[in-house]
């Protein structure tokens, strides 16, 4: 499999990532957007995680606000670069920044021959933008996995997902445009939780950042953490490991409590497809990802 990642690069994206290197998947361009954590944080990530881990799919920064809301971040939740630790960081790279083409330079990816899937784990800026900009392009994506939304309550609002409420008038063009997506939502999500006793043998570096992550969830009382980019990538990979049903989706862009909330409706004939409940064990397929990363 060879396709585009669009990321707001916290330790989950990174997690992603590493699970997409496991299943040789191979990813031939990194578009990055403002979300977790400021754009700036953004792009040190996505330097420190190529040194660190050797990621190295071209990097492409992309939007650094929502396309009309005021700026959201996560950093209250993962900390202020979008990703805690026991005690080791990612590097801090003092080289080349990544160019501003983000939404030129998958449009272009997308106009090659072969399938075009693109797995977004991120607020829907880019994409959006590339909807609006490049429909032609837009119109090649085989496969969009989105993570984010929710079919039930929210995360970051009562009712809305923190992706989704990021930028919901991005989300709505997205769900609007005609799109092969497919949604990991909220739901699905919270059915892959880890604790302690689950964390694998990694290097010194992955060991701390998750259980950083981990701590997100220890330190507000629950035994164990959900798993989000993770269980976004695996859908990308195995998609055999989930049941879908089809579905329309809606975006609430209305400035009241329903602001980014997510409405999925059964639909035999929807572009949207939605997993409604795992067929294998998809937080220990995502967990074995990390047995075997090595920064």
């Amino acid at each position: 499999m060879r396709l585009w990642v669009d990321t707001d690069y916290g330790f989950d994206d990174l997690w992603a990532l590493l699970l997409l290197r496991h299943y040789g998947a191979t990813v031939e361009g990194i578009s990055l957007v403002a979300g977790n954590t400021p754009l700036p944080q953004v792009i040190a990530n996505a330097l420190g995680a190529a040194q660190a881990y050797g990621i190295d799919a071209p990097l492409h920064a992309g939007a650094e606000k929502a396309l009309v809301r005021e700026v959201e971040t996560a950093q209250e939740i993962l900390g202020e670069k979008g990703m805690d630790s026991r005690g080791r960081f990612l590097p801090e790279v003092d080289g080349p920044q990544p160019p501003a083409d983000a939404i030129e330079a998958l449009a272009a990816w997308l106009m090659l021959d072969g399938p075009r899937e693109v797995l977004a784990l991120a607020p829907l800026t880019n994409i959006a933008l590339l909807v609006q900009r490049f429909p032609q392009a837009a119109a090649r994506i085989t496969r969009l996995v989105w993570m984010g939304g929710s079919n039930g309550p929210g995360n970051h609002s009562p009712l809305a997902e923190f992706n989704a409420l990021c930028d919901p008038e991005a989300a709505a063009i997205v769900a609007e445009a005609g799109l092969p997506l497919e949604v990991i939502d909220l739901m699905i999500c919270r059915q892959a939780t880890f604790g302690s006793d689950d964390m694998p043998q990694t290097d010194p570096l992955t060991a701390d950042l998750l259980g950083g992550y981990l701590d997100i969830g220890l330190e507000r009382g629950r035994t164990g953490m959900a798993i989000y980019d993770p269980v976004a990538a695996l859908a990308m990979v195995r998609p055999e490991a989930f049941a879908f049903e089809r579905q329309s989706l809606s975006v609430s862009t209305r400035k009241d409590e329903t602001y980014g909330a997510t409405d999925f409706t059964a639909d035999p004939q929807g572009l949207t497809r939605l997993p409604t409940a795992p067929l294998d064990d998809i937080a220990r397929l995502c967990l074995e990802a990390l047995a075997g990363a090595d920064a």
